[in-house]
């Protein structure tokens, strides 16, 4: 973790490369809940599992989008999300969100405070830098509308002057109706669109299917939910997935 650095030990409840929604927990990840200092985890529906363990927690618990400014979750969305909870897929929320690791941190760990404060704001500061790039690389593109296979990039979207339409709601898992699918061939062919993004820990198949129809073509988005062992080793991190992001998006727009 940047934030805590050396001084902490974290115990990741995802597995790497697992598509994190659908968590279910082990007996002794339920006994790391209720053991830890600190637990930090996304609530308002993300995982309900981890939400329900929460409650035998004897440390400090932090839901990181309790002191966002969250948006409702799509029209037509599935039961169980009361916010569209992807925060982190815009860089200016999530350094907010490293604010909040490093006051939950600080709680347990006053001695230590100062260290936190300066790894959070060094990240944070990097976090911005990727915000930065995102305003430049997206301020003149012939295309506005991004066409997704969930709705995962919302917040994205807002902060940076475009507009989100989603296969499916925000379950990754859900199956669109046929209604639905007729809907957005319409919309893309109407709308000019070249591209429409999958992710990577999702299958692509729908989206796939439906660009096949609109005659169009896809390419994939990182929703940087449970980086693997290999991209990891590999030196990618929220900065190189979320600029690879951004050259994407880019070549899909018509950015100059």
């Amino acid at each position: 973790m940047r934030v805590g650095g050396g001084l902490v030990d974290i115990t990741n409840l995802t597995a790497p490369g697992v598509e994190p929604h659908d968590l279910e927990l082990s007996p002794d990840q339920v006994e790391a809940i209720a053991t830890a200092d600190v637990v930090l985890y996304l609530g308002e529906g993300f995982q309900p599992a981890v939400q329900d363990a929460i409650g035998d927690a004897e440390g400090v618990t932090i839901d990181l989008l309790a002191g966002l400014p969250t948006v409702d979750p799509p029209s037509g969305s599935e039961e169980g999300f009361t916010v569209d909870p992807h925060a982190w897929l815009d860089p200016v929320l999530y350094a907010r969100m490293v604010d909040e690791v490093r006051a939950g941190l600080a709680r347990v760990a006053p001695a230590d405070a100062s260290t936190f404060e300066t790894n959070a704001d060094a990240f944070a500061q990097e976090i911005l830098r990727v915000g930065d790039d995102y305003r430049a690389g997206l301020a003149d593109c012939v295309r506005t509308l991004i066409v997704t296979n969930h709705a995962a990039f919302g917040y994205l979207a807002a902060e940076y002057g475009l507009t989100q339409e989603s296969i499916s709601g925000l379950a990754p898992d859900a199956e669109p109706s046929a209604q639905r699918l007729a809907q957005m061939k319409e919309l893309v062919e109407q709308q000019g669109v070249t591209t429409i993004f999958t992710e990577d820990l999702v299958s692509p198949k729908v989206a796939q299917t439906l660009a096949e129809e609109a005659g169009v073509q896809t390419a994939v988005l990182h929703t940087i939910e449970g980086l693997t062992d290999d991209e990891v080793a590999a030196g990618d991190d929220y900065g190189s997935q979320m600029r690879d992001n951004l050259s994407t998006l880019r070549t899909a727009l018509g950015c100059s």
